[in-house]
């Protein structure tokens, strides 16, 4: 019997000829990532010197902290606690990102996406990595705290549930549709501390960006983590960013899977998760034409290049209904720019949104708050009460493609109502 990518990556990991799925390793981290938030790695770092003893790190190369929340400072409380990041990272040796965009972006801007790598962040959408190759796992902050003071991390060895895909994308249709389809069809505990391979002809009929977004999001289905099985080329292009070179990993023709799925991608179509619970996943049909008053087109999930392109698509020489609050907040600094050289930027501007630089405030509501009585759309990553604000508030969770039809019309719109921008997504 053959072995999965997931296997093969924690066997090296561990320095073991095999790993199978159910056995207990140690694993060494190539990359250790972590965002600095209040109760987060300030914690981790008093850990360190107060229970460990320890005020260095093994080899600081691996280990990366992103300053992607609370920015800018709006607080003299806030602006303490990223200084002392800074000043934690300065003595460790640990890299340190700050006003670059959001970590799981900026963590594949910078290389620490390569294919075969193994690593591990608290925030299950490090799982976004998996779109080049690379496994990302989310370990409760209690076992992460071994990453810092340890040279490995005790884990199981994952189960891999493959899902093929077939067919291609209909216009209008984008990666989050296709996550959501899943969760619906799967159910939320389909994939539980399994890791959800992706694979079949489609996959190269699929972004980056699609790849990015679906990957990012399947702790919704329960899983662990995400790998995509790319083609040769596309691999290749992830090996070049990578900061490391690991061997070609993928899973044997004879692997043994818990379950393998198919989907056909050709049958899909747009799909919005009603509130309050992000499991609730309906056709977009049954919500249309419900009045929205705010649009969040951002989030580590869906604010990248792809997204920006469709919205502004769709926006160019018009404007957003009257009332409608559109906030758009590129992933990246190099999102940002890539969107500014298109004159994206302009063209959304033009069509009465507001910008932000790369932030994850938007995601969890300390900017761009919603009031009792509101409703959103957005391309975030949770629709539970409280998420953006009130917790009397309602988000429907969708592609950027559904985001800017609504803040179009002011209504829950199908994109595919505009046959002009249509063939653009």
């Amino acid at each position: 019997m053959g072995f999965t990518m997931a296997e093969k990556i924690l066997a090296r990991a561990s320095g073991r000829e095999t790993a199978r799925a159910g056995e207990e390793v140690q694993a060494r981290p190539d990359f250790v990532l972590a965002y600095e938030f209040p109760g987060y790695t300030d914690q981790f770092f008093k850990m360190m010197a107060e229970d460990f003893g320890r005020d260095t790190l093994d080899a600081p190369e691996r280990f990366a902290i992103f300053i992607d929340h609370m920015v800018p400072s709006s607080t003299p409380a806030e602006e303490q606690v990223h200084q002392a990041t800074r000043d934690w990272c300065a003595k460790t040796g640990a890299t340190l990102y700050e006003r670059r965009g959001i970590g799981h972006q900026v963590c594949v801007e910078e290389g620490y996406a390569a294919p075969g790598a193994f690593v591990v962040h608290y925030d299950g959408h490090v799982s976004q990595i998996g779109a080049y190759g690379a496994l990302g796992v989310n370990l409760p902050r209690r076992t992460l705290i071994e990453a810092f003071v340890r040279s490995g991390v005790d884990i199981k060895v994952p189960e891999t549930v493959r899902v093929d895909l077939t067919g291609h994308l209909q216009p209008g249709v984008m990666g989050r549709d296709v996550i959501h389809h899943l969760i619906r069809r799967l159910g939320v505990k389909a994939c539980r501390f399994a890791v959800l391979e992706l694979g079949g002809p489609a996959v190269a009929t699929l972004s980056d960006d699609a790849l990015q977004s679906i990957a990012g999001q399947v702790m919704f289905l329960g899983a662990l983590s995400c790998l995509v099985d790319l083609p040769d080329d596309r691999l290749a292009a992830s090996a070049a960013r990578g900061r490391i070179r690991l061997p070609d990993l993928r899973s044997d023709a004879d692997a043994v899977y818990r379950d393998r799925i198919a989907l056909d991608l050709s049958e899909l179509g747009p799909i919005v998760v009603a509130p309050p619970s992000p499991a609730d996943t309906r056709d977009l049909a049954e919500f249309e034409g419900r009045p929205v008053q705010v649009g969040y087109l951002g989030s580590c999930a869906s604010g990248r290049i792809e997204d920006l392109r469709v919205a502004a698509k769709l926006l160019d020489g018009r404007q957003i209904a009257p009332g409608f609050q559109l906030n758009v907040v590129p992933t990246s600094n190099a999102v940002m720019a890539q969107a500014a050289r298109e004159g994206l930027i302009a063209t959304l501007v033009e069509a009465g949104a507001f910008i932000s630089a790369a932030t994850c405030d938007f995601c969890y509501g300390r900017i761009g708050t919603m009031a009792p009585g509101q409703t959103a759309v957005s391309t975030g990553t949770l629709n539970v009460p409280g998420r953006m604000g009130s917790t009397e508030a309602d988000i429907f969770i969708c592609s950027a493609a559904t985001v800017a039809a609504s803040a179009l019309e002011g209504r829950i719109t199908d994109p595919r109502r505009h046959p002009e921008f249509a063939d653009a997504v």
